[in-house]
């Protein structure tokens, strides 16, 4: 089966976050969204239609979750990226975001210390502060030759050492750069954290989006060490771009640490699933590994578009190239913008929304973020405002 990821759809008036809060994000209305992180493709068919099927019976009362969502999730993993789960280490979780706090209420007391890696995404420098947590910073190294990042292990052996912190948020692969983590790197932030007793929470929801070749590594499979410390959250929404739907899960192989979390999570009633968000996942786990295949290929088509777009007629702006997602970081450093005039460049001037690179704490200062998910004439009709825009300056 092919599919066309061309076709522009007008999400405007569907509530769309990424159309239809633009006035009180940017304060206008007239610009061409390319920021929050849901891509513009159709949500695959066999998605649908499953959930169609279901919303097909008369009665949505309560579900239970059938063995077969936990089967698909188990062989998803399996066949991607080589991971074993055994069933008894998962749970649902009604999101990302939430289950990072829920871990922090969980595992800390408030102005326990907990360690970001900026540039990053944005809440994992706002839910702790938010939860009465205070930060520790492990900036990752920007590498001038590859244009790309590093982590500063050496520097958060430091931190831990330092700050005595209690968790530390890994994104894996990394938001908003699209770094996929090498497994030396990710073994060796495990051993730190596990020689000064923090937990890693690594937060894998761009984990199947891996381009050009990339391998993604799950955290608990780089070392018994990082198995041992960690726990993991997945979910289909990125890829599948089904991200209304709540549909995350978490992996949690140590026991000690699961039988505190799901504990936690079951008197709250946090980890009861939600029927259609069994029935989509399973749909996107066992009906849609073409569909995937095939986006992939279409956004590394439009990552390549980006680079040499802005290689040959904005050469002030550089991208760093993920290595996986749909998400590209650009540098804008080189125009010589101050914050307030960056701003006004893309939002004023080009009349384009993307994310403001300083909401991803220190070393996003004259950055960017943009998606690329999207029909690569939206792509193209992106660059060439933000062409025009900075030519007229």
């Amino acid at each position: 089966m092919g599919y066309c990821f061309d076709k522009v759809i007008d999400r405007r008036g569907s509530g769309a976050i990424m159309t239809d809060c633009l006035k009180e994000r940017y304060g206008r209305e007239d610009l061409l969204p390319l920021w929050i992180a849901d891509m513009y493709f159709e949500t695959p068919s066999p998605i649908r239609e499953a959930i169609e099927k279901r919303l097909d019976h008369q009665i949505y009362g309560y579900a239970v979750a059938p063995e077969s969502y936990w089967q698909s999730i188990i062989g998803w993993e399996r066949s991607t990226h080589g991971w074993e789960i055994a069933r008894e280490h998962l749970s649902f979780i009604p999101g990302i975001v939430r289950g990072i706090a829920f871990v922090l209420r969980c595992f800390t007391e408030p102005g326990d210390r907990v360690v970001v890696q900026p540039p990053v995404y944005m809440p994992f420098l706002n839910l702790p502060v938010a939860n009465g947590r205070r930060l520790a910073y492990n900036p990752l190294i920007f590498d001038e030759a590859s244009c790309s990042y590093r982590m500063d292990l050496d520097n958060l052996e430091e931190v831990c050492r330092r700050e005595s912190p209690k968790v530390l948020i890994l994104s894996n692969p990394h938001n908003p750069a699209g770094i996929v983590w090498p497994a030396e790197d990710l073994a060796g932030l495990a051993d730190i954290c596990h020689r000064y007793g923090v937990m890693a929470i690594s937060d894998e929801i761009h984990a199947d989006m891996a381009l050009s070749g990339a391998v993604h590594h799950p955290f608990p499979t780089v070392s018994d060490t990082a198995a041992d410390i960690s726990i993991t959250f997945a979910a289909p929404s990125k890829t599948f771009n089904m991200a209304g739907i709540v549909s995350s899960f978490c992996v949690v192989p140590n026991p000690a640490i699961r039988e505190k979390f799901y504990r936690y999570m079951e008197s709250c009633e946090l980890n009861s699933t939600m029927f259609l968000s069994t029935v989509a996942t399973e749909a996107a786990f066992t009906q849609c590994a073409q569909w995937r295949l095939d986006m992939l290929s279409y956004v590394e088509e439009n990552v390549d578009f980006v680079c040499n777009y802005l290689r040959d007629h904005i050469p002030g702006i550089r991208a760093v190239r993920p290595q996986a997602s749909f998400l590209v970081w650009l540098d804008c450093r080189g125009l010589g913008l101050d914050h307030d005039r960056l701003i006004d460049l893309f939002v004023n001037k080009a009349r384009l929304a993307l994310n403001d690179g300083e909401a991803f704490g220190p070393g996003g200062e004259g950055h960017m973020r943009m998606n690329v998910g999207a029909p690569r004439s939206m792509i193209a009709e992106a660059l060439e405002r933000l062409n025009k825009a900075v030519t007229e300056l």
